[in-house]
This record gives structure tokens, sequence and C-alpha cells, in this order.
């Protein structure tokens, strides 16, 4: 198997089959579909390192980014979609909103 991440970032490989998501929706979605255990990993896991992430995905052209550094900015997207839950909720959800939800029509974009 390869790797979905660059070299420098290989202690976050084990998060990349599922966090490494291009679309809010799709991170979003894992987001609620995961458990508050799966998300305090990812978030001890990368918080830590999103500083040396930023500064290797900076040091990139940004509108030609290769795979792997693509796919690290998709884990610091989903790391900053798991931070409220993680940081303030306790829950994957907002809390009291019930089943409401929200669409996004646009993405970031390197």
């Amino acid at each position: 198997m390869s790797a979905l991440l660059p070299a420098e970032f290989a202690d976050l490989e084990p998060f990349a089959g599922r966090w490494c998501l291009p679309t809010e929706q799709e991170r979003y979605s894992t987001r609620l579909a995961s458990t508050m255990e799966d998300m305090q990993a990812l978030y001890d896991a990368v918080v830590p390192r999103a500083a040396d992430c930023m500064g290797y995905l900076e040091a990139l052209p940004f509108d030609a980014l290769p795979e792997d550094a693509t796919n690290l900015l998709h884990l610091l997207y989903s790391m900053i979609q798991v931070s409220f839950p993680v940081e303030v909720w306790r829950q994957p959800r907002i809390p009291d909103t019930g089943s409401s939800a929200f669409d996004s029509f646009t993405e970031p974009v390197p």
C-alpha cells in the first residue's frame, strides 16, 4: 500500500484513509458517523503537527499541489471539522439542533 501523505508526515498516515476527504460534505458526514474517541484520536494526532503541516504546504504552489500534499491539506480540514466537537460540544452534532443539517455549495480550494 502506498502512502497517502508526504513522508515527513508518516506518523499521521493511520488517519489518512478515513480523514483525507476532498469535500466538506464528506468531512461533515464522516464527523457525524464518528465516535468521540475517533475524533479525539485524529485531533490529538494532528493538532501538535498542524504548524508543521502548514509550513510544509506553504512552501508549495497552492495551485499545483502534489496529491500527497493535497491529502495533507484535506487532513487539516478534517481536523478543523472535528475541533468544535472535541473542544466544546463533546459530541459529533451541534447541541440542541435536532435533525437539522446544512449543505455546503462551495469548497475551500488551495
